[in-house]
């Protein structure tokens, strides 16, 4: 990570890759939440999200280290009809690009610039295009 791609007062995004990766410990994301924390950089994901990742066998004082760093964010119902849209937008649809669009949704209501760090860079820019920057990790 340069520290051009997350500028202070922007939005750095987990998704479930992300948060993933978060609890594991990864060297690449604890780079990114290190460089996001130095430079001011409010750290998000979705509430929806926490649905993709935790599961029965998730090492439980991880997660909670990983959730201390972010700031989870909630699916309103006004994030919902905006990922409505965005699916409408990009002609997707149905429960393969729903958690998707909802943390996309988040994103596009957090204030910019937005990074995404995403196991999904082509969904996001499918819906979102070039309003953030969607990073493979």
């Amino acid at each position: 990570m340069t520290r051009q791609a997350a500028t202070p007062g922007g939005t750095l995004v987990l998704d479930s890759e992300g948060l993933a990766k978060a609890v594991l410990r990864d060297r690449v994301i604890t780079r990114w939440l290190a460089l996001a924390l130095a430079d001011d950089v409010r750290v998000i994901t979705s509430t929806a999200t926490l649905v993709e990742v935790i599961h029965p066998q998730i090492n439980v004082p991880a997660l909670k280290w990983a959730l201390s760093r972010v700031v989870v964010e909630p699916v309103t119902e006004e994030i919902a009809h905006h990922a409505t849209d965005l699916l409408r937008e990009a002609g997707l649809h149905g429960h393969k690009h729903a958690i998707d669009a909802m943390l996309a949704a988040t994103a596009l209501a957090a204030p910019g610039p937005v990074t995404v760090l995403t196991s999904d860079p082509e969904d996001l820019t499918a819906l979102c295009g070039k309003r953030l920057a969607a990073v493979k990790v």
